[in-house]
């Protein structure tokens, strides 16, 4: 019984979540603007000027995925922020008063993180098909890209839960969120090759759980290699249990 009203409690705060999206769907259109910057006119530079060596791929087959993944990056980074915002109108006090366990709260919060990330997906499988990218696009090609997506969703958002329990206000989360996902995406395979990168930063590189992310994707979309995705998809899962588990841990602490 405990089980199943975990479970509930978490898809309906997640269709809570979720509905905000539909009443705002102009959301999708803006969190678009800067995948497709990077797609359109940073890709298609580098992809004409081949300074940058991508093997077998063109650089905008090597570049697709690992915007796929800032993309979802930048949308579950702020996610906390909107819980600064619940927590001043009151809205957190009054779920907090309710029989919700306060783990189906930060579990419903990630999952919707994740769920958006797949409209964003849908927005770059677009935008890659109008600038000829060609990715694959089975139906099992989807649903691994989906299945990853949810669960780094999931993970940066509960990061930013965290982020918000030490932070508190929406000042200082934003500017720890710059802080952090940059460094991410820079020091990650989203946007140049490992085989490229100076010894020091190839160090940084493997505790990045972005680059097992973009791994993953490229996996599903370019290679069709999946020799690394059990260990792709084992780093995403540990860090996104461990990450769940501390914001859990941490929830309260936004409202004290």
């Amino acid at each position: 019984m405990i089980g199943a009203r975990h479970i509930s409690s978490t898809l309906a705060l997640t269709e809570v979540e979720l509905r905000k999206l539909r009443h705002d769907p102009s959301e999708v259109l803006v969190r678009s603007i800067q995948p497709a910057l990077w797609l359109i006119v940073f890709g298609s530079v580098f992809n004409v000027v081949r300074a940058i060596p991508t093997g077998s791929y063109s650089y905008l087959q090597f570049i697709t995925p690992g915007i796929l993944a800032q993309s979802v990056m930048f949308i579950a980074i702020f996610y906390g922020i909107a819980l600064v915002w619940e927590r001043d109108f009151g809205i957190l006090n009054k779920l907090l008063s309710t029989p919700v366990p306060r783990s189906s709260i930060v579990l419903g919060k990630a999952l919707s993180a994740g769920v958006r990330g797949i409209f964003q997906a849908v927005v770059i499988f677009v935008l890659a098909a109008i600038i000829g990218v060609p990715l694959h696009m089975g139906v099992i090609n989807i649903v691994g890209v989906f299945v990853v997506i949810v669960l780094f969703g999931m993970c940066i958002s509960s990061l930013s839960i965290c982020l918000v329990s030490l932070l508190k206000t929406r000042e200082r989360v934003m500017g720890m969120a710059q802080a952090i996902i940059m460094p991410l995406f820079f020091a990650s395979n989203a946007i140049y090759p490992v085989d490229i990168m100076p010894g020091w930063l190839r160090a940084i590189v493997i505790f990045n759980p972005l680059s097992y992310v973009v791994d993953a994707l490229r996996a599903f979309l370019l290679s069709g290699n999946y020799s690394k995705l059990p260990l792709d998809i084992t780093a995403l899962t540990l860090t996104t249990f461990a990450l769940v588990f501390l914001a859990t841990v941490a929830f309260k602490r936004i409202i004290d």
